[in-house]
């Protein structure tokens, strides 16, 4: 089965060009002088590489932190705001899915610097405002974002949103299995993947594919040091063969109303 190669920027709202102007990574160091503003919002995906089933990719996390990105960038700037999207922190802390081959982990320490590192490289340049789009919910990641981001904020002087999509108020918004806890690479991750990069879901393994009605962040609290632990053998938890394209279309507009949220909370910089 084809597969498409990822990385490329996506315009899902229909809106005319491919967007590349969002993205800091594929700009001219002049063309980042130019852009990087005190007013500029500056999104910074995150995720890990991580065993998401037989059906989605290693790399399911970081698909969908940078869509999401794009995404709120996109509105951001049909609101006249400006906005961009930094390249992704791809490795996250990952051990849970240790027991699955290709799962590759990096200590919370290292990505911890890594934020701290890249906003204080980026805020020297102007931008006051950061926010950090999540798509990885192992509980040792989160920590070590929030531990980034609050050295960041005292290193750099920036403002910094971290939405986490576990609480109650984000949760409420997206799916009854999300809410129940059965959120790895089931319906929720999977819907999301079909709206953003279809190719990638192994579509013809869904209908094979059992719904896994486990509470993982209990298992975890629990004590259960991987997936398989916890009783996901096959590296997944939930209903993928309930996901669709459409309930992705509905999870990626919550999820970029939650992530403008966030960035609305933040006090604004003086101007120029």
């Amino acid at each position: 089965m084809e597969h498409a190669t990822p990385g490329q920027p996506l315009n899902p709202t229909g809106e005319k060009g491919d967007a590349t102007e969002l993205h800091l990574g594929g700009m001219t160091w002049t063309e980042a002088r130019d852009s990087l503003r005190t007013d500029t919002i500056i999104l910074l995906p995150t995720g890990a590489i991580e065993a998401h089933g037989p059906h989605l990719p290693l790399t399911t996390d970081v698909l969908i932190a940078e869509e999401l990105s794009l995404r709120a960038a996109l509105a951001l700037r049909r609101r006249r705001d400006q906005a961009l999207i930094l390249p992704a922190l791809s490795y996250g802390v990952s051990h849970v899915g240790g027991c699955f081959p290709g799962t590759s982990p990096i200590p919370a320490a290292a990505l911890s610097d890594s934020i701290v590192s890249v906003v204080r490289s980026v805020a020297r340049w102007g931008p006051r405002r950061f926010c950090i789009v999540n798509a990885h919910l192992e509980p040792a990641h989160v920590n070590a974002v929030i531990d980034g981001v609050e050295a960041a904020r005292r290193e750099s002087g920036a403002e910094i949103a971290f939405p986490d999509k576990r609480e109650e108020r984000w949760a409420a918004q997206l799916s009854e299995e999300f809410r129940r806890g059965a959120r790895h690479a089931g319906s929720y991750e999977t819907s999301l993947i079909l709206a953003a990069h279809p190719a990638w879901v192994r579509t013809d393994l869904l209908d094979d594919l059992p719904p896994v009605w486990i509470d993982l962040p209990a298992r975890l609290k629990a004590g259960a040091a991987t997936f398989a632990e916890a009783g996901g053998v096959d590296g997944y938890f939930g209903n993928p063969s309930a996901a669709s394209a459409e309930e992705g279309e509905r999870l990626f507009t919550a999820l970029t109303t939650m992530v403008l949220t966030a960035i609305d909370e933040l006090p604004r910089p003086a101007r120029d």
